[in-house]
């Protein structure tokens, strides 16, 4: 499926359309990792609209449509508040706006959590609703019954350990994990544990490096860092944080450009220019003939 429906590209905004390619694959995916080693890094970004999507899916193996959205595009304190119908909302964009890569959608916090059962029913909307290829779900160990019973009824799921910004509330913040043995073993156990059930690859999030390489080395499925290590086997970034849109992001994000400044400065142009009535000219207006 390249859209779960066809874009008017005579009339809509989301235009140029690109001609449908045929899609990666979560198989795909998974067998990019060969006795332990992936050889060509796998490369995720964030997409929550459809033009963001393709402007971004040339360049990527897949798409996270991620709860981060919450933050991102509603300005809510943290992920816990999203729902079903916005994440289902997103992710249908994002499949519409994408024809290459992989589009995976995370499900959002008491989505899942309760039981396999009402797991699958929310992973089964959403990827009714989107047309995705697979969900996210954060978790180590406890979550692994769950892995798999989705993926034995036909729902691909990539997990997530380390920092999980769903827990954030018992994690008491946003501090690195991995620093005491502990937790550094139960990074380590939850990511086998999601392996063994199942699950096609791992995010690996906020870990300190000599864990994220470990964990990574550990699984047999592709692990996907982030604020982890270079030797995962792929790595993801929130779009807008790599692109400068925001003064405060996390320490491990490389910002790319500042795509704030240009925003900003474009406004600041055209509030100028509509205040001296040099806007709109000639070139923006219609003339009788």
């Amino acid at each position: 499926m390249a859209t779960t429906f066809n874009l008017n590209t005579s009339t809509s905004r989301a235009n140029p359309t690109p001609k449908p390619m045929k899609r990666l694959t979560v198989p795909g995916i998974r067998t990019r990792k060969v006795n332990g080693v992936t050889a060509e890094p796998i490369v995720m970004l964030t997409a929550y609209t459809a033009r963001q999507a393709q402007l971004l899916d040339a360049h990527c193996d897949m798409l996270l449509v991620g709860d981060s959205l919450g933050q991102v595009i509603y300005g809510l304190p943290s992920t816990v508040p999203v729902t079903l119908e916005m994440m289902a909302n997103h992710g249908a964009a994002v499949v519409r706006g994408s024809y290459h890569a992989a589009v995976v959608v995370d499900m959002p916090f008491g989505s899942y959590e309760g039981s396999p059962a009402q797991a699958f029913a929310s992973a089964s909307m959403l990827v009714k609703a989107t047309g995705a290829a697979a969900v996210k779900l954060e978790g180590g160990a406890v979550m692994a019954e769950t892995v798999a019973f989705l993926t034995e009824r036909g729902i691909p799921v990539m997990g997530h350990v380390g920092l999980t910004p769903q827990a954030v509330n018992v994690l008491g913040g946003y501090a690195a994990r991995g620093r005491s043995d502990a937790e550094a073993d139960k990074i380590m156990a939850d990511a086998r544990a999601l392996d063994a059930a199942g699950a096609f690859a791992i995010v690996i999030e906020g870990v300190i490096e000599p864990i994220a390489i470990a964990t990574t080395k550990a699984v047999a499925c592709p692990t996907i860092g982030i604020g982890a290590s270079a030797q995962c086997d792929g790595q993801v970034l929130v779009t807008e944080d790599m692109l400068g849109m925001f003064e405060r992001v996390p320490r491990f994000v490389k910002c790319y450009e500042n795509i704030a400044l240009t925003i900003a400065g474009a406004a600041a142009t055209y509030a100028e220019e509509v205040r001296s009535r040099a806007f709109p000219g000639p070139d923006q207006t219609y003339q009788p003939k």
